[in-house]
C-alpha cells in the first residue's frame, strides 16, 4: 500500500493525532500519511512533528498558518499527492471515527475492484453508527436522504468523510472548481465525480463517535451542506462551473 496517501486534516486534534498515526502505522507499516493542520492552538502539529522522526519516510506535515477549513485542508492534500505521483488517496478524520482497519478494505475496492471512488459507508447496510445521540443519527440519516433525493446520486452516504479516491479521477475534475469548505465539501465532491460518470462504491464501516476532542459541525457548517446542494444541483443543471 506504498501507493496510497492518508489526507488527516486538524484542528485541535492533539488528543487524537499521535494515536491515530501510531494506529494506523501499526495496521498498515507501508501506507504514508500527510497531516494538514490548520496552526492548531493545542500544539497538534508539534506533537506529529515528533513522530516524523520516527516514521520519516511516510508521514509528512503540511501547517497552514490559520484555520482555513477542512475543504481547503483536502485540497491542498489532493495537489500534494498528485505531485508526489501516488496512485491513491484516503480522506480520513483525525478522532478515531473512522477505523484504520477499514482502510485497507476502502483501498482495495479502488485498486482490486477498480472502482474510482470508494466511500465508507455508515447507512449502505442499515444505520452503523456508535455512541451517537439519536438526534444527530436523525440530522445525519435525513440529510442523506435529502442529498440523493436532490442530486440524482444513488448514495446512502453522500456526506462521509471516509473516502478512497483514484488519483486518476482527481485528475479528471478542476479541483479549483470546488467551492465548499466545510461538510458540503464532502457531498461536492463526490457529485462532481458523479457528473462525470466516474464508478463510486459504498463499502460497509462502523462509525463511532469520538471520545476526545470536541466535533467541528456548527449551524453555519450545516447551512452551507443545505444550500449548498441545491446550488449544485442547480448549476449543473445549466453546466455551470
Amino acid at each position: 500500500m506504498n501507493d496510497v496517501l492518508i489526507i488527516i486534516p486538524t484542528y485541535n486534534e492533539g488528543e487524537n493525532i499521535s494515536r491515530i498515526i501510531e494506529s494506523i502505522f501499526l495496521t498498515h507499516n507501508n501506507i504514508n500519511i500527510l497531516v494538514v493542520d490548520d496552526n492548531s492552538p493545542d500544539g497538534t502539529s508539534g506533537k506529529v512533528k515528533e513522530l516524523i522522526s520516527k516514521f520519516c519516510k511516510n508521514l509528512f506535515l503540511i501547517t497552514r498558518d490559520s484555520k482555513l477549513g477542512l475543504g481547503t485542508a483536502y485540497l491542498v492534500g489532493f495537489n500534494w499527492a498528485i505531485k508526489n505521483r501516488f496512485k491513491y488517496v484516503i480522506s480520513m478524520d483525525a478522532d478515531f471515527s473512522h477505523n484504520p482497519k477499514d482502510i485497507e478494505r476502502l483501498y482495495n475496492s479502488c485498486k482490486i475492484n477498480q472502482n474510482d471512488i470508494s466511500i465508507g459507508s455508515r447507512y449502505v447496510k442499515g444505520i452503523n453508527v456508535v455512541n451517537w445521540p439519536l438526534e444527530r443519527i436523525l440530522l445525519s440519516y435525513m440529510a442523506s436522504w435529502y442529498v440523493r433525493i436532490i442530486t440524482g446520486m444513488n448514495i446512502k452516504d453522500p456526506t462521509s468523510g471516509f473516502v478512497c479516491y483514484s488519483v486518476k479521477s482527481l485528475k479528471k475534475i478542476s479541483l479549483t472548481s470546488i467551492k465548499f469548505n466545510g461538510y458540503a465539501f464532502q457531498i461536492e465532491m463526490k457529485f462532481k465525480l458523479f457528473l462525470i460518470k466516474c464508478f463510486l462504491k459504498e463499502v460497509p464501516i462502523i462509525f463511532t463517535d469520538r471520545k476526545y476532542g470536541k466535533s467541528k459541525l456548527n449551524s453555519s457548517i450545516i447551512g452551507e451542506a443545505f444550500f449548498g446542494v441545491i446550488s449544485m444541483k442547480f448549476k449543473s443543471l445549466f453546466n455551470i462551473s
